[in-house]
């Protein structure tokens, strides 16, 4: 199996970067796009594995993408996907799947066959299947009920108020507002109980109104009134969840600085959340005007409790950090982490034992004793983007390690390993 080694980083004060645009938002632009009336155009979108996965599920049900540099112009389809037969590969990208399970239920003509991984078939998507059963889709689960793979046949929906408990995925929630403004009469969902992962329905909610969808948030009650997205432009912001593994480099040496030139310091992101955690950790953060994001540190990072329930995408990178911390870290709020690429919670637990790390497993999270001398290791991913890269900027302080399958990280950050080389210079 190919490794990367990670060998301690000596020379180090300040690295300047600039991150790619946003996962999450190029892929919720992407289906709102599609369904649209008109051309839109999209500048900026992430070419990583799970947006082009999704890209190219979305033309396989008739939408055009041109590229056009560094832009995609998109010719939407008026709400009416034509479903021709075809399967549809969504590799490990459980985001897109279930956007694109939810927009394929709009579909004329036949049916699609969506599958991925076997990690993908293993992760829940009885819920979704459920609500959208209830909208009178026509789904067909063919090895597991609740599970890939899956046939969508066309079907015509009806509108219906939906309940979910709040702990479900906040991707079943977003996969049922993106489609709202296709039903008769709109899409009501009342959600029991406190949501997880909020900041990522409302970062949906932000890209639909940008497509001129009329949405209504009220207290556990999202109301989305029937209409259509247009098309527009929209320019796609760098990638919050990307942006925390390099702003965590100063606490993880212990020194210097980290400036970040296209990050948004007022991003709705959830993962913007990570510069409130770093400032608790005892980091000086400087917003630099107009766009721009400085993380200045000397000493050794102060644990805390930190509650994930709304950024879960940042446990890999404060796992590691509570790793070098003075004291005790918890993490917790966020159980969900078990149903992720892999179950992220062992999987951390797991990886920094290895290196000597005092880890205790809880339900929804982690508890960490921080360390000053580690262990060389060969780190397992578990096929793991986000694990990749929070170990290798682990590996920055308590190398020599090696990091197993490294290319993994292809599926949110492709120019991280040219990225990371480059400290070294």
């Amino acid at each position: 199996m190919e490794t990367k080694s990670i060998q301690p980083l000596k020379n180090f004060s300040e690295y300047t970067l600039k991150l790619p645009p946003s996962k999450s938002l190029t892929q919720r632009a992407l289906l709102c796009a599609s369904l649209a009336e008109g051309d839109s155009f999209i500048k900026n979108p992430l070419q990583s594995e799970d947006p082009l996965l999704l890209r190219d599920a979305l033309k396989a049900t008739g939408v055009k993408i041109f590229e056009e540099g560094e832009v995609y112009k998109i010719s939407g389809l008026n709400g009416r996907p034509v479903l021709k037969g075809d399967r549809v590969y969504m590799g490990n990208n459980g985001t897109g799947v279930r956007f694109f399970l939810a927009y394929s239920c709009l579909g004329e003509g036949s049916f699609v066959e969506i599958y991925g991984k076997d990690r993908l078939h293993e992760r829940p998507i009885g819920e979704l299947i459920s609500a959208l059963r209830r909208l009178s889709a026509k789904i067909e689960c063919l090895q597991r009920e609740g599970a890939l793979p899956v046939k969508v046949y066309s079907s015509k929906l009806r509108s219906e108020k939906i309940e979910l408990p709040g702990n479900v995925s906040s991707q079943y929630i977003s996969a049922l507002l993106l489609i709202g403004l296709y039903l008769p009469e709109g899409l009501t969902i009342e959600i029991e109980g406190d949501l997880l992962s909020k900041s990522y329905v409302e970062m949906t909610i932000e890209v639909m109104k940008k497509f001129g969808g009329d949405v209504e948030v009220g207290e556990n009650r999202f109301q989305v009134y029937p209409g259509k997205y247009k098309g527009t432009f929209y320019e796609v912001p760098a990638d919050a969840s990307s942006a925390s593994y390099f702003l965590a480099i100063p606490l993880v040496l212990g020194r210097g600085s980290i400036v970040i030139s296209n990050y948004d310091y007022q991003t709705k992101q959830a993962d913007n959340a990570f510069l409130e955690f770093l400032k608790e950790m005892g980091a000086e953060i400087e917003a630099i005007h107009p766009i721009g994001v400085r993380v200045s540190f000397m000493g050794r990072p102060q644990g805390g409790k930190f509650c994930l329930r709304d950024c879960p995408d940042l446990f890999p990178t404060m796992a590691i950090l509570g790793a070098v911390a003075e004291g005790e870290t918890v993490l917790y709020g966020a159980p969900h982490l078990r149903y992720k690429e892999t179950d992220r919670i062992r999987a951390m637990a797991n990886e920094l034992e290895k290196l000597g790390v005092e880890v205790e497993e809880l339900p929804d999270g982690l508890k960490i004793r921080g360390a000053t001398q580690f262990r060389p290791s060969v780190i397992n991913t578990y096929d793991d983007h986000r694990i990749a890269m929070a170990f290798a900027i682990l590996g920055l302080k308590a190398g020599p390690i090696d990091i197993e399958n490294p290319n993994c990280v292809a599926k949110s950050f492709p120019e991280f390993w040219q990225i990371f080389d480059r400290l070294y210079e």
